[in-house]
């Protein structure tokens, strides 16, 4: 038999994109007939490129769509509508040369779930399609409910972020307060309103949704979205993460490890706020002040932010030629000996360190079930996306997390950003001091998470078993 073959179209993104190769990669390791074909903006980040490089294979390659000319903004960038002639003609003609030379059939698209404008290209040419959810259950059935809602009537300026409304959704035992919802989704004078509501009436279009969760954090969520009959099939495939990541700076990566393994376990509170979390020069002060006051060992990735301009809401932190510039005097000498501040920092293996006890993380949500898959307790300091949900949920629903913040907001490139609320040296203290308690309630539960997520992704767990009926409706697709 040729096999089968599936094109994956994801968002640009550092996280959307990693996630997105890692579920690529797990399907190829349980499916030998299976090949991948990745298709990539030409307008994705620089800094993916050494990720899409590092993965190609014979049964897993990255091809870029031509550009247009109306590609030159964010449409173009995460494959909107004036992608859809481009991608068409590309599989057009990538399936032609398979079916000329005896190749693997089509059996569909996995679309992010920001590019659901190529559910038309699929339709048009025939196959499958398939949503591949970078976040959690329970925001995907907050995404379905607030569509529902609005198709329903409600007014989607209600969910206006300085307002008191209070969100129910089926699943919850805790009502979500607006000023916790995406606040992208709800900028009506941006458009962003009717993309956000008609992303989740397309997901209903498809033959299926895979989530990178798993079954036992977010039980209630999966049934929740399970008992409407309009939603496709929801597969949970995850925890997704990238577990034995291979260094793109081995010598740092050393230096930092040999750092740890100077601390006793569980000793270290690990600080960093993933590919785009970097603060002004107020907020770093404030966090360097808690960290002291605290007296806990610490790692710190501490990066600059961008410079403000038209391109900054893509563009990632740098790198500080000198802590000192920006950190309190005297603040690296007074905590030589129980504290480290770093740039770039090799997330997943200092969350798999013994001697890291605690994350002060963003709440991405590659970040949060990576803490899981490790068994570190986050304390939460959401910053833009869904990242203030994920804290509420880790926070108020699931118990695997502890607040410092939970609706703080960075608007990446935009006017203003600079002057964000600031967190108090007070509260990073307090939630640090928190976090690191030893047998705690949060500690004791992210132990208990920790087994059941590796359960999960193990034979005979409900993300190996959801998976593989994934792959199974994939066979039927070309009817084999």
């Amino acid at each position: 038999m040729a096999g089968m073959s599936l094109i994956f179209i994801p968002a640009p993104g550092v996280g959307h994109l990693t996630s997105t190769i890692e579920i690529a990669k797990i399907l190829l390791s349980r499916d030998p007939t299976l090949s991948i074909t990745f298709l990539l903006s030409i307008h994705r980040p620089h800094s993916t490129s050494s990720v899409t490089s590092a993965n190609a294979s014979d049964r897993l390659r990255f091809l870029d769509v031509p550009n247009e000319a109306s590609d030159a903004n964010a449409d173009g960038l995460i494959f909107g509508p004036s992608k859809k002639q481009a991608v068409k003609k590309m599989v057009t003609e990538i399936t032609e040369s398979w079916h000329a030379s005896s190749g693997p059939r089509l059996a569909g698209f996995v679309v992010d779930m920001f590019c659901t404008a190529m559910i038309d290209v699929a339709t048009e040419l025939g196959v499958a399609c398939y949503i591949y959810f970078t976040s959690g259950a329970s925001f995907l059935a907050l995404h379905l409910h607030i569509q529902k809602l609005c198709d329903d009537g409600l007014d989607a300026d209600e969910f206006e972020d300085d307002c008191d409304m209070e969100l129910s959704l089926p699943g919850f035992s805790n009502p979500i307060p607006a000023r916790l919802l995406p606040f992208g989704g709800f900028d009506k004078k941006a458009g962003f309103t009717a993309i956000f509501i008609d992303m989740a009436r397309n997901y209903r279009r498809t033959d299926g949704i895979l989530v990178n969760s798993f079954t036992e954090l977010e039980s209630h969520a999966v049934e929740s979205i399970a008992s409407d009959p309009s939603v496709p099939p929801v597969y949970c495939i995850g925890p997704v993460v990238k577990v034995n990541a291979d260094s793109s700076k081995p010598e740092k990566e050393a230096e930092i490890m040999e750092w740890l393994d100077r601390h006793p376990p569980a000793s270290v509170v690990f600080l960093c706020f993933g590919s785009m979390g970097a603060f002004g020069r107020e907020q770093v002060q404030e966090i360097a002040r808690g960290l002291e006051s605290s007296s806990c060992r610490f790692l710190w990735s501490l990066r600059r932010p961008p410079p403000s301009s038209g391109q900054a809401m893509f563009a990632p932190p740098e790198e500080y030629e000198d802590f000192s510039e920006v950190l309190p005097g005297g603040f690296l000498e007074r905590t030589a000996g129980v504290g480290k501040v770093i740039g770039w920092a090799p997330q997943t293996a200092v969350l798999a360190h013994p001697s890291v006890g605690g994350f002060v993380s963003h709440c991405g949500w590659n970040s949060t079930l990576e803490s899981l898959w490790f068994g570190v307790p986050i304390a939460t300091w959401p910053l833009y996306a869904e990242q203030q949900f994920n804290a509420f949920e880790a926070v108020r629903e699931t118990g695997i997390g502890v607040e410092i913040s939970l609706d703080y907001r960075v608007l990446l490139g935009q006017p203003g950003s600079e002057k964000a609320e600031i967190v108090s040296g007070e509260q990073v203290e307090r939630g640090i001091r928190q976090l690191m308690q030893e047998e705690s309630e949060v500690r004791k539960k992210v132990k208990l998470m920790m087994d059941k997520c590796r359960e999960a992704a193990g034979e005979g767990g409900s993300s190996y078993n959801c998976l593989q009926q994934f792959i199974s409706g994939l066979t039927k697709n070309i009817g084999t």
